[in-house]
């Protein structure tokens, strides 16, 4: 009869170095976030969705108060005359999570859309001194999500995380 001994004496200070590289996320959610900033600001450039989908155009409404106050766009249907909200993506890692996104006051109106007069109506004088009234946001809004994981997304995703794996164990 063969007898075969197996006992975790060796594995134990492996497992033990293993367990402390994955106590603390912090370096692999960095790079997360680093990710996936880039990636958002790639959506503006090709003025897509996580998904691939296409954002909804301008309206010829939105195009006219561009032209109205002499301003023109540049870029796809989120990236205004200031290019403050593609230009905000930022990410905070805190434990066991990465979050990203931007700190712009409208920037939940373009992930998700507005209803015309979702958030109320303001009263107020023109430059004529003429009152006037009119609701917020003055028309619809459609969504237009600049956030999220779409499948391409999800394999860079799976190849950072693979990579921080391999890089424990390599080391």
């Amino acid at each position: 009869m063969i007898t075969v001994d197996v006992t975790t004496d060796t594995l134990r200070p492996a497992l033990a170095e293993a367990e402390q590289a994955l106590s603390d996320l912090t370096p692999l959610l960095q790079d997360i976030g680093e990710l996936m900033v880039e990636r958002t600001k790639g959506n503006f450039k090709t003025g897509t969705a996580p998904d691939g989908t296409a954002w909804a155009p301008r309206s010829q409404t939105t195009l006219d108060a561009y032209g109205a106050r002499g301003d023109t766009p540049k870029g796809g249907p989120l990236v205004g005359v200031t290019r403050a909200l593609s230009t905000t993506i930022a990410y905070e890692v805190a434990p066991g999570h990465v979050d990203w996104g931007s700190n712009m006051i409208y920037a939940a109106v373009m992930q998700f859309g507005a209803a015309q007069g979702q958030f109320g109506a303001r009263i107020g004088k023109d430059k004529n001194g003429r009152d006037f009234f009119m609701t917020i946001p003055w028309g619809d809004i459609p969504a237009r999500p600049f956030l999220g994981i779409g499948p391409e997304d999800e394999t860079a995703l799976l190849e950072t995380i693979e990579d921080y794996l391999q890089d424990l164990i390599e080391d």
